[in-house]
């Protein structure tokens, strides 16, 4: 193999050139951020009532709100930040990567750091990263990013005799950026990279793909525009309300209106949802599980089954090859210091010729070992033979051959595959068949996974269309290995638990696949053969993957069918997969699985979520974590719903009830400055419940019927106490300043025993929340210098403190915290009758 590049000279070069990326949507820049703030409706309410405070004459009021207004904003910048900043890590996480030669040896790096000069290791389902020359190997590349068409282009190095192109059209050496190797493999000379490749000058992004809106974004949208409508309409009428019927000033029935639309505006979901999904993705990235898509974090939580592949996910990918039958029936068994007897050399050489040079599966690596240990440096070894067909294994035909040039029109035949593929191939007597089928059993039920070899030849000027044209001999059977992961049945048991079905999927035999299941945890799982699943209706075999649990002798074509037919039964399918043909059915499920370690780039762009360990242990806690993150956006949304009726009840009840204004948007801001904190921070850092898993997967529509009314009741306690404390003070003859005081003092105990009380019980012994006494601290502090300090005194119209207040500001916080353990009381009840009557 070439040298490659050094590490200095390839610095050098990215110094030089930049770094290999191509013009697309970076960060947001701050400008960008400001502007989206400045377009925000509470940002022009604020200015529209700083504005009002001025014409009254009012400049201290006015100056107030200026200050809010540069808090607020301060506030949704180190948000929107800190959400960017989690983005940006996982778009370095999920940025594809390359092998390349470096000083001789084959390194991963990211593509940004691809230079002129690298040398690419290219293989089949890879995204190429730069132009290039292909130097060696033979590829065929899907360009249709580019020309539009959909057959892949034949690639041979520059020199090479193009008899191997499709008729009709030339083979070329150029591989280009962004297209995808859809077979073979090959080594390639970087000729440009960045915005000098032809992707690049055509103007072509190739950034994350545009993000679409989930159902949860898209029903956030809807409900923040029907309250923000709902709000204008009322704060409208509160306006008329105030100047006609309770015969305040224009301006001040203006105050009043403004005060209540901001009272009204529900505008922290779009943050909390953004927030949460942010910080979920990359908590997920610290447990070498990476999201792709934000959209497939609500997703998670609800997943009801996981088809998972065998291979790599819930065994160790590390095949080995343990044992060979030769066809007269001899037994080779791997065993440390075994020397393989001349009897079994056909059958190891011509498995490894029918092996692609370097391959990518795991059992075609153990082939090539295996034949290297044993027979390195004899004659049945061929390194850099050149292939001049290759017969590619199909649904309908499990095997697949090389062809190797003998002489003139004389060529040498290899095929391996599924034992009755071989078999049928070779045309065998039924005497023969049955002792091979027996053989095959017996293996497969020791957890080997068992193929078939056989050998020919071929003389013709053309070439058959399939290989049943040929005559091959049957040399024998190989048996591997690959050991299920250590983890893998916990993490089966932990599924179950969380009420999640675990489908295996394989392409192995089914006494194979039975073995692996019976070691991880399946013991009882029902097996359907992919023979079967052709032979199946969509109707048919949607009812029997309701109790399927392992699918052997599949090809990745069948999977799409396999998701649909499970999710026509209402499933939410996680579904892994490594492949180029796994492409459409990671795009169909529910949530995509990719493997981030051997998967190919086009299983990994088609996924939601990558799996960096490709660790099945990893997909339970993906569940768990999106679990976690729908608990925790419940608990914030019942919060905001709830937190918004008292916050309107203190804007409304006074005109109706002919009182001094209670809340006015000074003290609106004073709220939201402490609403958006409580929202995106305190409840992000929340203990996950220790029953999360127990609960069973998805629940309820996030906006729906039940979380609403649950959150507006619990508000509705809080504003009821509120009012009466207003009451109760204004009875005692207290001034406007103190009642304000007053029910404010009520209104900040109670919003924060409000984020306190959203907790699940059962959620509520799993840990200390670090962030809730830095937060008792802060508003303690917060109001203390509101009403200790003269100045500020003044401009948020308070008045001083006094122990009457005090008292019953406390006691509007014991009965705040009274009603809402009351509440979840009652709740409790309501819900068990509910159970009852199901």
């Amino acid at each position: 193999m070439q040298a490659g590049l050094s590490a200095g000279e390839a610095s050098a070069r990215l110094a030089a050139d930049g770094p290999n990326t191509l013009p697309g949507s970076g960060a947001k820049p701050m400008s960008r951020i400001v502007l989206d703030i400045l377009r925000e409706p509470m940002f022009a309410m604020l200015l529209a009532a700083g504005g009002i405070y001025l014409l009254l004459g009012d400049p201290g009021e006015a100056l107030f709100l200026l200050v809010a207004v540069v808090a607020v904003s301060a506030l949704a910048v180190v948000q929107e930040r800190r959400t960017q900043r989690a983005l940006e890590a996982l778009r370095d996480l999920s940025a594809p990567r390359a092998l390349v030669v470096r000083g001789g040896v084959q390194v991963r790096i990211p593509s940004r750091d691809v230079v002129r000069g690298d040398l690419l290791v290219l293989r089949e389902g890879d995204r190429i990263a730069a132009d290039g020359v292909l130097v060696d190997g033979q590829l065929a590349c899907d360009e249709s990013l580019l020309t539009g068409e959909s057959v892949p282009r034949e690639k041979l190095p520059a020199g090479v005799e193009r008899s191997a192109a499709p008729a009709g059209e030339e083979a070329g050496a150029d591989i280009l950026a962004c297209t995808l190797v859809a077979r073979g493999t090959g080594l390639a000379l970087v000729s440009s990279t960045g915005p000098r490749t032809r992707v690049g000058r055509i103007g072509a992004s190739m950034a994350a793909a545009p993000v679409h809106l989930s159902p949860l974004q898209a029903a956030s949208r809807r409900t923040v525009r029907a309250f923000a409508a709902g709000g204008l309409a009322l704060a409208v009428l509160l306006f008329l309300l105030a100047w006609q019927w309770d015969g305040r000033g224009l301006l001040e029935s203006l105050l009043l209106g403004i005060a209540f639309a901001m009272a009204i505006l529900p505008e922290e979901i779009p943050l909390v949802l953004t927030v949460f999904l942010a910080m979920g993705a990359w908590r997920l990235s610290r447990r070498r599980v990476l999201t792709r898509s934000l959209t497939a974090i609500e997703a998670l939580g609800g997943i009801t089954v996981l088809a998972v592949d065998k291979t790599g996910t819930l065994t160790q990918n590390r095949m080995e090859v343990r044992e060979l039958r030769s066809a007269a029936g001899d037994r080779f068994v791997q065993r440390r210091g075994a020397v393989l007897d001349d009897g079994f050399h056909a059958l190891a050489e011509f498995a490894q010729l029918a092996t692609p040079e370097d391959p990518f599966d795991p059992m075609e690596r153990a082939i090539r070992a295996f034949v290297g240990a044993h027979l390195a440096g004899t004659e049945h070894v061929h390194p850099g033979r050149e292939v001049a067909r290759r017969y590619a294994l199909s649904a309908r035909l499990f095997a697949m051959t090389q062809a190797f040039v003998l002489q003139g029109d004389e060529h040498l035949l290899a095929a391996k595959g599924a034992p009755e593929a071989i078999a049928d191939l070779c045309h065998l007597p039924a005497e023969r068949l049955a002792r091979i089928r027996a053989d095959v059993e017996e293996m497969a039920s020791r957890g080997l996974r068992v193929i078939a070899v056989a050998r020919g030849r071929w003389s013709g000027p053309a070439w058959p269309d399939g290989q049943h044209a040929f005559d091959y001999e049957f040399l024998g059977l190989v048996g591997l290995m690959d050991p299920p992961r250590p983890e893998v049945p916990a993490a089966i048991a932990a599924c179950r638990g969380a009420g999640v079905r675990v489908v295996m999927m394989t392409g192995d035999h089914p006494a194979t696949a039975r073995a692996v299941a019976r070691d991880i945890g399946l013991a009882d799982a029902q097996v359907l053969h992919g023979a079967e699943i052709d032979a199946l209706d969509d109707a048919e075999l949607c009812r029997r993957m309701e109790t399927v649990d392992l699918c052997a002798r599949l090809v990745p074509e069948q999977k799409l069918r396999l998701v649909r037919a499970l999710q026509a039964r209402g499933a939410k399918v996680g579904m892994t997969g490594d492949g180029v043909n796994d492409g459409p059915a990671l795009g169909a499920a529910d949530v995509g699985i990719a493997m981030g370690g051997r998967g190919t780039d086009v299983a990994r762009e088609a996924a939601d979520i990558v799996l960096l360990d490709d660790s099945f242990a990893s997909i339970v806690e993906a569940i768990r974590q999106g679990r976690e993150i729908d608990d925790k956006l419940r608990a914030a949304l019942r919060f905001i719903f709830a937190v918004h009726v008292p916050i309107v009840a203190l804007a409304l009840g006074p005109i109706l009830l002919h009182w001094p204004v209670i809340l006015m948007p000074a003290q609106i801001v004073l709220f939201e400055l402490l609403i958006d904190p409580l929202c995106a921070i305190l409840f992000d850092a929340d203990p996950p419940a220790p029953d999360l898993m127990a609960r069973g997967p998805g629940g309820a529509a996030m906006f729906s019927g039940t979380l609403v009314a649950g959150g507006w009741l619990q508000g509705g306690g809080l504003a009821a106490v509120a009012l009466a404390a207003a009451a109760l003070a204004s009875r005692l003859g207290w001034t406007a300043q103190e009642v304000r005081t007053c029910a404010f003092a009520v209104l900040v105990v109670g919003v924060y025993l409000l984020a306190l009380h959203q907790r699940r019980p059962a959620a509520r012994g799993a840990g200390a929340n670090p962030w809730a006494p830095h937060f008792a601290l802060g508003i303690a502090a917060v109001l203390g210098l509101l009403l200790a300090v003269a100045p500020l005194r003044a401009v948020a119209g308070f008045a001083a403190p006094t122990w009457p207040m005090a008292a019953v500001a406390a006691a509007g916080g014991a009965a705040t915290f009274l009603w809402l353990r009351l509440f979840s009381l009652l709740w409790r009840l309501h819900a068990a009758r509910d159970r009852a009557r199901v």
